[in-house]
């Protein structure tokens, strides 16, 4: 079947044939291949070609398909060639597990690593790194990409992310020319689009597609003890031709005539609809997968809470999955890796019930973890010692946990604001982590059983193939100044405009004109059917269309109790119509002279007029049409730049800019990255932190980068002493902010959240971690990432304020915070 790729020659696909097959591989890529066990698949091999012909490539293909092997390639070919290749990820975590992988393969010496909170051999030819630290470097002109040939961009479909997409375009478009881009993506069903804006932004670029699973996935629904396969091949059905299972169909069917409306509503652990299939309890689930062999599996929750309360229903009802030389192993390998933490902080992170549970070959997996916990679950996991993981959806971003099966509980999760369905692409995401290559000949989905399962929905999730990828750039107040700086105003507008958003909105501009033109060609037809040889009859189907309007807007007569029915006056077609008077018995003066008007029009007496008047109707509504997709045009067309010009005319009022010079205030904002980028800026110019002790300014900058989690927040103390009053400063100055960007037009800059400040003030004034998280109610993973984003931002202002006491102050803030399991923890 054809895949709709832009361009065959470089484009594998399972089924498909390519016209033109590459000529013998190079010897960098045979001697590359070799030393891998398993054979490289095309799609691998034609990327591999295309980065050995100097081109850049982008590879779009499913979870675990061997995506990645690309971008080991193109760190073989950086050192072959004695040029340097950065390898970047969205998450640190992904960071670090791309760096222990290379490290394997090329030893520690030729490999770094860059996170903003690790620098390990950061001037090694091949170094791994956040996306955020590269662009960085871009920006500040480091004398680290001297000699940078390479560019590997991991899970590049990110850059539909809200909050971070955008750095992900910015190093697109930044990256000098010479280097090659290696982008890696998941599957998205516009990558032929997403490629031709590579092609446009990076020069020559192939596109290589690919929907081949190496390792098959079964579609399965768990009833009761049994699992039943979602599609099935009809009797003498040709092979490749499936339908939903119809014993689930009938399943559902009887479920939903059997419950009562209260029952539909029916959850895990709930009795039963009378005579109908259960759903399984999660611990059911488990040891089912244990006894028809499909463990490990990974089965994903849409809540912390509800990933905890699984180990520990899974613990109560005594499944132990290992064996006692196993038990051993864990308890060593648990043991090696915790020795640095402090005994008096076992208890309060919950270390011996989580050493318990992995001994049983049962562990979570979510954001709230101590991230050295989540790295042992991970690395026992990958061993085969841990034998199920209840995870959050996390774990589904690109953190390399292949399971033999995988099962997702519910098909609705919180996203922040609402319960909304899982999508396609979600789906797709969670799936493709079932079936490990060279382990596994197939891979297992299971959704267990709920009454309100629709199979036929479940089935057309799993068949999707839709998951555009779309772009959520836009130029934040750091990013403009950076421009400026290097570009000038002029120059910056037209890099912006070959973002991937502004691509995406031209593609929609040319759709939207098409359908204008269409629209004039139509109007046209219209003006002609409903010409009158009297007269204009356009000017005369407005009139009628201002009378109309003018009747709709005017109250109804009240009828008289004593006389029934109001009589309405005669419309201008002779019927009677409700209206036209002007609530107070009389008639309304512009219904008067509208309908005097309509008289006197020579179109009035033409024997056609109402099949003259039918065309008016068609024309004015296609009118309307046409004039809302030309302002919907306008508002898509240089839409990057017109944005871009708003923020630089916040700047402007501010100072930081004067026309195409950046000031002093403005090179300062350059080094703070956030979305609180200008409200840190400007505490440092009005001296809002002036004068505070480190524990008091790490609460302060803790209000730039806390934010509060919507689904399952927690109560926190109120902040104390002198801080308080410094808050309320930054809350007028936000205040300030907010009114400027909106009479610009813009809404960036979020409200602080002062959530943090509490606990980055005990922490860094040397309160236990059982305080701080006693006091709090915080998750130990939560606590520990959001003090790294604290010491980051630390950082940033220190650098910001250089030479001032506040920098000063910022530095002994660092060093107060990073301490016991925030200076332990390797991943933020």
């Amino acid at each position: 079947m054809p895949c709709g790729c832009w361009s065959p020659r470089t484009c594998s696909v399972a089924g498909v044939s390519r016209p033109e097959q590459p000529g013998p591989a190079s010897a960098e890529l045979a001697t590359f291949a070799a030393s891998y066990p398993f054979g490289l698949d095309p799609f691998q091999l034609d990327a591999c070609r295309a980065l050995a012909d100097g081109r850049g490539v982008l590879v779009a293909a499913p979870t675990g398909a061997g995506k990645t092997v690309v971008g080991e390639f193109a760190a073989h070919l950086a050192l072959a060639r004695g040029r340097k290749c950065f390898y970047t990820t969205p998450i640190k975590a992904l960071s670090n597990q791309k760096y222990a992988d290379l490290v394997r393969r090329h030893g520690p010496e030729r490999v770094g690593l860059l996170t903003g909170d690790n620098s390990i051999n950061g001037t090694a030819p091949v170094v791994v790194m956040t996306t955020e630290v590269l662009r960085n470097m871009i920006y500040a002109g480091s004398a680290m990409l001297d000699g940078l040939g390479f560019v590997v961009m991991d899970e590049v479909h990110y850059l539909a992310d809200r909050t971070r997409g955008a750095v992900w375009e910015e190093v697109i478009i930044h990256l000098a020319p010479h280097v090659q881009v290696v982008s890696l993506s998941a599957t998205v069903s516009n990558a032929e689009e997403f490629g031709d804006w590579l092609v446009a932004v990076r020069g020559d670029t192939a596109v290589i597609v690919s929907e081949h699973r190496p390792v098959p996935l079964l579609q399965h629904v768990m009833v009761d003890d049994r699992l039943l396969d979602l599609f099935v091949r009809p009797p003498g059905a040709a092979r490749d031709r499936v339908e939903v299972n119809p014993e689930l169909v009938a399943l559902a069917r009887d479920s939903r005539n059997r419950d009562t409306p209260g029952e539909r509503g029916l959850r895990r652990g709930q009795r039963r609809a009378p005579g109908g299939p259960r759903p399984p309890s999660r611990a059911e689930v488990v040891r089912r997968l244990a006894t028809v062999g499909l463990l490990p599996g990974i089965v994903f929750i849409f809540s912390r809470a509800g990933a905890d309360s699984a180990v520990e229903q899974c613990m109560r009802t005594g499944i132990r999955l290992t064996s006692p030389a196993e038990r051993d192993r864990i308890r060593g390998i648990v043991s090696a890796r915790c020795a640095e933490l402090a005994v008096e902080d076992l208890a309060v992170l919950g270390y011996h019930g989580w050493r318990d549970a992995l001994e049983r070959g049962v562990a979570a997996h979510h954001a709230g973890m101590l991230p050295t916990f989540k790295e042992v679950v991970e690395e026992l996991f990958a061993v085969g010692l841990v034998k199920v993981v209840f995870a959050t959806e996390t774990l589904a971003l690109g953190i390399n946990m292949p399971a033999r099966s995988v099962v997702i509980e519910r098909l609705v999760k919180w996203n922040g604001l609402t319960h909304a369905e899982v999508t396609p692409g979600e789906y797709t995401q969670l799936t493709g982590r079932a079936g490990r290559r060279g382990i596994d000949v197939e891979g297992h989905a299971v959704v267990p059983w709920s009454p309100d399962l629709d199979p036929m929905a479940l089935g057309g999730l799993a068949s999707a193939r839709t998951y555009p990828l779309r772009s959520s750039f836009r130029p934040s107040y750091t990013m403009a100044v950076s421009l400026v700086d290097r570009l000038g105003r002029q120059r910056s507008r037209a890099v912006l405009q070959t973002s991937f958003a502004q691509f995406q909105a031209d593609r929609a501009v040319l759709d939207l004109t098409r359908q204008a033109q269409r629209n004039e060609e139509a109007l046209s037809r219209c003006a002609e059917a409903m010409s009158c040889h009297l007269g204009d009859f356009a000017a005369y189907a407005g009139l009628r269309q201002q009378l109309g309007e003018r009747l709709a807007a005017l109250p109804r007569p009240t009828p008289a109790p004593e006389r029934g029915r109001a009589v309405a006056p005669a419309d201008t077609r002779g019927r009677r119509r409700r209206g036209g008077g002007d609530g107070r018995g009389g008639v309304d003066p512009q219904v008067a002279r509208l309908r005097s008007l309509l008289r006197a029009h020579p179109c009035h007496r033409c024997p056609q007029r109402e099949q003259h008047a039918r065309w008016a109707k068609r024309w004015w509504q296609l009118r309307r049409d046409t004039d809302a997709l030309a302002r919907r045009v306008a508002n898509r067309t240089h839409s990057i730049a017109r944005t871009f010009d708003r923020v630089c005319q916040v700047l402007d009022e501010l100072g930081y800019l004067q026309g195409d010079a950046v000031t002093p205030a403005g090179r300062r904002l350059t080094l703070l990255h956030g979305e609180l980028d200008l409200l840190a800026a400007q505490c440092l110019r009005e001296g809002v932190w002036e004068g505070l002790e480190p524990a008091d300014l790490a609460g302060c900058v803790s209000a730039l980068v806390h934010e509060p989690r919507q689904a399952e927040e927690v109560a926190v103390a109120p902040p104390v002493g002198a801080v308080r009053d410094r808050l309320a400063a930054m809350t007028r100055l936000w205040s300030r902010l907010e009114a400027l960007e909106r009479e610009a037009g813009l809404d960036f800059l979020r409200e602080p959240s002062f959530g943090f400040v509490r606990p980055a003030q005990l922490w860094a004034t040397g309160a236990t971690l059982e305080t701080v998280l006693g006091e709090s109610e915080l998750a130990a993973g939560d606590f520990v990432r959001t003090c790294k984003q604290v010491i980051d931002s630390l950082g940033q202002v220190g650098e910001a304020a250089h030479g001032t006491r506040v920098a000063q102050t910022a530095r002994r803030a660092r060093e107060a915070m990073l301490r016991g399991v925030v200076a332990y923890s390797s991943v933020g």
